[in-house]
């Protein structure tokens, strides 16, 4: 199914403000538990709150990492209705920050699928924006077989919101590699990639592919993971990160629960678009 460009912005309000912004990636290894993936997932937070963070994003899949795939359907949550969404409101406002649950299972228009959504709440506990993802993994290689198109429904629109922190444009996984979608972002100033790579595909891709979005599109990335050994026996990647508009990466995490910090130069960001404009020089633009 061929997706269209679809692009949706989220208005919040916005600030003129270039001064550094304190921003926070959550690695997690969650388990079958909701309960004990949200009580780890507040300890985390609560840790990035304090070190002074204003923007949190969590991994894909933080509230569950299923013995079997099936078990996140199990879990599904009505739009704004919930455990998982009342539980990222309620700590984005307890702790004054914007928040970003990197991906909550929702209703799909199928009984045995979810939709695999990105949320984000404002720091007052609002919910702004969601983005469902759009490519679905796949892979068959030697032992290793994942079909997400058996358990997900995809979604069909690029989403972008407006935010104190500038334009966020939101991804999930997968999403990573193709750039055509972070391209149909337009400039933005942060994208936000929370994940569950797989070990196997991530020692070989992870790092080189959150760089490139980050380089091509000059934009600091929040590269929020799934980092270590779940129950069901998979192993993810983790390696969580917060590359800069140069491609450096500023802090990373390469195994097990913790917060990935870094400052955030809205300044050193503009500085770099008007030396390099790359963005500028493209030739070859999206269609809508």
């Amino acid at each position: 199914m061929a997706i269209t460009s679809r692009i949706k912005t989220t208005k919040a309000k916005l600030t003129n403000s270039q001064e550094l912004i304190k921003i926070a990636a959550i690695q997690m290894a969650s388990g079958p538990s909701v309960a004990a993936n949200l009580s780890e997932a507040e300890r985390l937070i609560e840790v990035a709150a304090n070190q002074g963070a204003k923007l949190v994003v969590l991994p894909e899949y933080f509230a569950i990492m299923g013995m079997k795939e099936t078990d996140k359907v199990a879990v599904r949550e009505q739009e704004g209705k919930g455990p998982i969404q009342t539980f990222l409101s309620k700590i984005a406002k307890e702790h004054g920050i914007w928040l970003i649950g990197g991906s909550v299972p929702m209703v799909s228009n199928f009984p045995n699928k979810v939709r695999n959504s990105c949320l984000v709440y404002d720091d007052k506990g609002k919910q702004v924006a969601r983005y469902d993802k759009i490519h679905l993994f796949g892979l068959d290689l030697g032992n290793e077989h994942y079909h997400e198109e058996n358990t997900i429904e995809s979604g069909n629109d690029i989403q972008v919101v407006d935010t104190p922190f500038g334009k966020i444009g939101l991804s999930i996984c997968y999403d990573l590699r193709f750039p055509e979608l972070y391209r149909a972002m337009g400039e933005v100033n942060i994208i936000v990639i929370p994940a569950a790579f797989t070990e196997t595909t991530g020692k070989a891709h992870w790092e080189t592919l959150v760089r490139a979005r980050a380089i091509e599109n000059l934009s600091y990335v929040i590269a929020a993971a799934q980092g270590g050994y779940h129950l069901s026996g998979r192993e993810t990647h983790g390696n969580s990160m917060i590359v800069d508009p140069w491609g450096v990466i500023l802090d990373r995490l390469p195994r097990g629960s913790g917060v990935v910090i870094a400052t955030m130069n809205p300044q050193y960001q503009t500085s770099l678009r008007k030396s390099l404009p790359a963005l500028k020089h493209r030739t070859i633009k999206v269609v809508s």
